[in-house]
């Protein structure tokens, strides 16, 4: 069973130390107790805190009249300092690159970013963020990490670093199995 998270505060759970996740697995033994399901409790709250992170951090940048998206792409520009393809901007943000070129097109009619066409390939755009852009990138992303850090707050000092260091470890993990065949 899984180890009770202690934080009483979670949905389906509130006031019992029972997050969601581990009601779902609760259930699941029930019914099905020759189921392994310890992936499901990490792969479980990873995607449940995602999507409730997501969602939370994404409402200041609606506020001011983004999406997540559209602010991943100025944030990549003004990071990497240099004119990018949007092959480059798609590989960066993980996006397809249709919807990098959709993205552009609205950051380019609010003035925010620039294209320029290439000089050996005139079909190749090379992109840049407009002194508009930076300024607008350099002002949201200092409120954009308080906010975030805002939502942090309730976890224990240390914790930020171990829970870091952890994904960092799942990540590289992930990342090495790209393009890997799936088990069978």
């Amino acid at each position: 069973m899984p180890e009770d998270t202690g934080s009483g505060k979670a949905a389906g759970g509130a006031g019992s130390g029972r997050d969601i996740v581990e009601r779902v697995l609760t259930q699941w033994q029930r019914v099905r107790p020759d189921l392994d399901t310890e992936p499901m409790a990490v792969i479980g709250r990873i995607n449940r805190c995602a999507a409730l992170l997501q969602q939370a951090s994404d409402a200041p940048l609606a506020h001011e009249g983004f999406s997540r998206a559209e602010f991943d792409i100025l944030g990549t520009l003004r990071r990497e300092d240099q004119e990018l393809t949007p092959g480059q901007i798609a590989r960066e943000t993980f996006a397809s690159g249709a919807a990098v070129t959709k993205r552009v097109r609205l950051l380019e009619e609010k003035g925010l970013v620039e294209r320029r066409p290439g000089t050996r390939d005139r079909r190749v755009a090379h992109l840049s963020l407009t002194p508009g852009g930076r300024e607008l990138i350099d002002r949201l992303m200092p409120e954009q990490l308080a906010y975030e850090k805002s939502l942090l707050d309730g976890l224990k000092p240390g914790r930020h670093e171990e829970i870091a260091d952890a994904l960092g470890d799942l990540l590289l993990l992930l990342e090495g199995r790209v393009g890997a065949q799936r088990p069978r």
